[in-house]
C-alpha cells in the first residue's frame, strides 16, 4: 500500500511541476536565446539514451555493429529517407558486419 501511495504521490508532483512552467510562462514569449537551448534538449537527450542502450556502463561489453547500425540509420534519416526504410537500412547494415566479422 505504502508503495502504490508513493507511487501516487511522485506522479502528482511530477505532473504538478511539468504544468507549472505553462501556468508560470503564461502568455509572454521566451528570448530568442533560451528557444535556441531549449530546442537543442531534444537532441542530446536522445545521444544520451541511445549511448546509454549502446554500452551503458560497461564499456567493454560496448557492440560496434549495433553502433555502426545506428549511425547508418541516423545517416538515412538525414538523408531525408523514410523512417522505416532507415531503420530497415540500420537493421540490414548491423547484420551485414556481424555475418562479416563473426
Amino acid at each position: 500500500m505504502k508503495l502504490w501511495l508513493s507511487a501516487g504521490v511522485v506522479t502528482l508532483i511530477s505532473w504538478l511541476m511539468k504544468a507549472s512552467a505553462p501556468l508560470v510562462i503564461g502568455g509572454r514569449k521566451l528570448p530568442p536565446t533560451v528557444l535556441r537551448l531549449t530546442a537543442l534538449t531534444a537532441p542530446v537527450l536522445l545521444a544520451g539514451l541511445i549511448v546509454t542502450e549502446l554500452g551503458g556502463e560497461h564499456w567493454q561489453e560496448l557492440d560496434w555493429t549495433k553502433l555502426v547500425g545506428v549511425g547508418a540509420a541516423g545517416g538515412l534519416t538525414l538523408a531525408k529517407v523514410p523512417m522505416l526504410l532507415a531503420v530497415a537500412g540500420g537493421i540490414v547494415v548491423t547484420a551485414l558486419i556481424r555475418l562479416v566479422l563473426r
